[in-house]
């Protein structure tokens, strides 16, 4: 028995709204968690076998093992980011967004089940890309712990993204416009797919100032135990962000911007 199950007192609330956005993206778990692996596994075949033995990264790392946790990250952005982003476009549209304001819930609780359960679905994705991957091709963990902060930053910071998008977007056009035109780019000139080492020395400066680029480094990091950038140099501004954006969305929500009309 779930705690929903034994107490309908708990149904209420950020519980409810947490429950909600985590069945929703897992009653269609073949469209939110397997289709994003899917895609994740045809980029890794292909840019594995055109450029396998053509790039060197971090010295002895196969440029395959490297590749596997850019695509993690990448995957783990993508859909923490559409699972707050759809919901909240979806609802207004609908027009049953309205129900989810009605309720006694704090704008701290709205906030926190709808980027918590983009950092489940995030995660989930993540490690499907891993176990999947690892079928095939090895990948060690060095420094498991920073690992997972990035990993769940980085979630965080784009379902809070996601939060914020689908707040601002009034119709399905402008939140395809805010992914199409912000999140995808900063995501694949992030580093993803390459070592930005590799990148003539304007375009490395211009990395540096890609936000997303420290989230896959110091996930890397976790992973080889080697990385483009400082660790401690990424922690800082991936929380930095972070929490520039918690007290963007917060501000949103205290406004009631483009919720209550």
């Amino acid at each position: 028995m779930t705690p929903f199950q034994a107490n309908p007192q708990v149904r209420s609330g950020f519980y409810t709204l947490l429950y909600k956005e985590l069945l929703r993206f897992w009653r269609v778990g073949f469209q939110t968690i397997a289709a994003p692996v899917i895609t994740a596994l045809l980029y890794l075949i292909v840019f594995a076998q055109v450029l396998q033995d053509r790039v060197q990264v971090y010295g002895e790392i196969p440029y395959t093992t490297f590749l596997i946790p850019g695509l993690m990250m990448m995957s783990m952005l993508q859909n923490a980011f559409a699972n707050p982003s759809s919901s909240l476009i979806q609802s207004r549209v609908t027009g049953n967004l309205v129900f989810v304001l009605l309720t006694p819930i704090s704008n701290r609780e709205f906030f926190s089940a709808y980027v918590l359960a983009a950092v489940v679905r995030g995660l989930s994705v993540g490690a499907v890309v891993w176990l999947v991957a690892l079928l095939f091709f090895p990948l060690p963990v060095v420094a498991p712990v920073w690992v997972i902060v990035f990993a769940m930053l980085a979630s965080a910071i784009m379902g809070i993204l996601g939060l914020i998008a689908g707040l601002w977007s009034e119709k399905f056009d402008q939140l395809a416009a805010f992914q199409n035109f912000l999140i995808m780019p900063a995501t694949f000139l992030s580093g993803v797919f390459y070592s930005i080492h590799i990148l003539p020395p304007f375009w490395q400066g211009v990395s540096h100032w890609n936000p997303i680029f420290y989230t896959i480094d110091g996930f890397r990091y976790g992973f080889f135990g080697v990385s483009d950038s400082s660790p401690w140099l990424s922690l800082a501004v991936v929380s930095f962000v972070f929490v520039v954006l918690t007290v963007v969305a917060m501000r949103l929500l205290d406004s009631g911007y483009k919720m209550r009309l």
